[in-house]
């Protein structure tokens, strides 16, 4: 028997701005974070939707939400184009 997944069937994009994203990078290559844990606004976002970090016009993170904690955070995943520094922000 299958297990149930987190994920829903249908994915909605959170954007936010660079300037006022707090994140932890969890995981880190060449000084950019790829994977982050940031805590949710949105009771609505699940796994499997997607975070957008825009600096202006410029995509800093474009990742997908692989979790969401009941503590209301949640960890995304950008290994490939990840601008966001790996710094505690």
């Amino acid at each position: 028997m299958s297990e149930p997944t987190n994920y829903s069937n249908n994915s909605q994009t959170v954007v936010v701005d660079s300037q006022t994203f707090d994140f932890e990078a969890v995981e880190n290559v060449n000084g950019v974070a790829t994977v982050v844990r940031f805590r949710l606004n949105n009771p609505n976002v699940r796994a499997g939707d997607v975070l957008l970090v825009l600096s202006g016009d410029d995509i800093h993170f474009h990742g997908m939400i692989g979790a969401v904690s009941e503590d209301g955070s949640a960890i995304a995943t950008d290994r490939r184009g990840s601008l966001l520094p790996a710094t505690v922000q």
